[in-house]
């Protein structure tokens, strides 16, 4: 596993071991408590400031709202139940099919 991946990694197993742990020294303790629809509203923020530091701000600011949009979709995945470990198998399932033809066949699969 590459180094970025053993930092996200490390982060998703951090965030499962808060669960249960006290809301008021937690933060992903008092996310989790709040439940998936709390934490996708959060996971939505902070995806519009990634978009809107990708157009108008620089880069440091891009790099800090994407490791903030990484770290809340990790809690948004733990609240759900979905393993990271799922995640990145699903990417290693995609790797070297052409974008357009996966989404194609989600899209089949949807409809079906």
């Amino acid at each position: 596993m590459s180094p970025a991946m053993d930092t996200l990694a490390r982060l998703a197993k951090t965030i499962a071991a808060r669960r249960g742990a006290d809301a008021g020294s937690s933060y992903v303790a008092r996310l989790l408590a709040g439940g998936p629809p709390a934490i996708a509203r959060k996971v939505g923020e902070e995806a519009v400031e990634t978009v809107i530091a990708a157009l108008s701000q620089g880069t440091d600011e891009l790099r800090d709202e994407a490791a903030d949009l990484l770290f809340h979709l990790l809690v948004l995945l733990e609240a759900r139940g979905v393993a990271f470990a799922d995640v990145l198998a699903e990417l290693d399932r995609r790797e070297g099919v052409s974008g357009l033809d996966e989404k194609a066949a989600r899209s089949a699969e949807r409809s079906d």
